[in-house]
């Protein structure tokens, strides 16, 4: 349907490097940025170049990649036969717990910093806010010692493998994460896929190339046409509010391309109108 309305599908093109953000704006009127939020959240702590810890994406593509019979290049990662933990307790979290089944991992941790939430829907989040309340996915029925409260201190190995993670409690007060009193404690590991969640869109390439401004958060910013700092490049979905949900970047496209063309009607574009 979209090809027939005139879209014009390009693809394997890496963007900011096959092409270059000035190319594309000399080419066209305007560019929405709509590249998601993939930019995953890291874990700066000892032992974190260990082999064996890694971020979730990578597990995860690279698991697609063998499924869709795609050559992998790169060291296999796989949870067959291991001991794994799984840091952060979101639907990326599920997804790595699913995949460690599916590979055959010997054991299932999963450890988030915040507290367990409540069974049901916490007066704090009335509708329509997002409920915090506790969920259980297939992959959790499947098997996991999952566990609240847990900050990740270091972790340990031998011969440049990672062997344990070491870590204590945590309770949250007054806004920031104390550590509890003599709560520490370690657990074997031989895969840790840290899966925190992600902190805005990947800047080194496009972005930092184009010379966008990005807001607190560390997304694009935009004003309220949903335009950036550079006349005619606007930005949308994931890339400008963070990682979120489907609707959003459904909401937000539909917000982009009123933008997009409220400035090319003003502009009165010559060029033949490409999405």
């Amino acid at each position: 349907q979209m090809k027939a309305e005139g879209v014009k599908f390009q693809t394997g093109v890496a963007v900011g490097k096959d092409i270059t953000g000035e190319q594309l704006r000399k080419q066209f009127d305007a560019v929405g940025l709509t590249m998601g939020a993939e930019m995953a959240r890291e874990l700066p702590i000892p032992g974190r170049e260990l082999k064996g810890v890694h971020l979730a994406m990578e597990y995860l593509t690279q698991q697609n990649k063998r499924t869709a019979g795609i050559p992998i290049t790169d060291e296999p990662i796989t949870a067959k036969g291991k001991r794994v933990v799984i840091i952060g307790g979101g639907d990326t979290g599920s997804d790595c717990l699913g995949t460690a089944h599916r590979q055959g991992c010997v054991e299932a941790h999963q450890f988030e910093l915040l507290p367990e939430p409540p069974p049901q829907r916490a007066e704090s989040t009335p509708w329509p806010l997002w409920p915090m309340q506790l969920r259980t996915s297939h992959a959790h029925e499947e098997g996991c010692d999952r566990q609240w409260s847990v900050s990740t201190t270091k972790f340990s190995g031998h011969d440049g493998q990672v062997t344990k993670l070491h870590a204590n409690r945590v309770k949250f007060e007054n806004g920031k994460f104390t550590p509890v009193p003599n709560s520490e404690f370690e657990i074997n590991a031989d895969l840790v896929l840290l899966a925190m969640g992600f902190t805005g869109p990947v800047r080194n390439g496009l972005l930092d190339s184009l010379g966008v401004k990005y807001d607190a958060r560390g997304a694009v910013a935009v004003d309220e046409n949903f335009m950036s700092n550079l006349d005619g490049v606007f930005a949308g979905g994931d890339t400008k509010r963070g990682a979120s949900l489907i609707v959003w970047a459904i909401a937000e496209g539909r917000k982009m391309a009123a933008g997009i063309d409220k400035y090319l009607q003003a502009g009165k574009s010559a060029k033949k109108a490409a999405i």
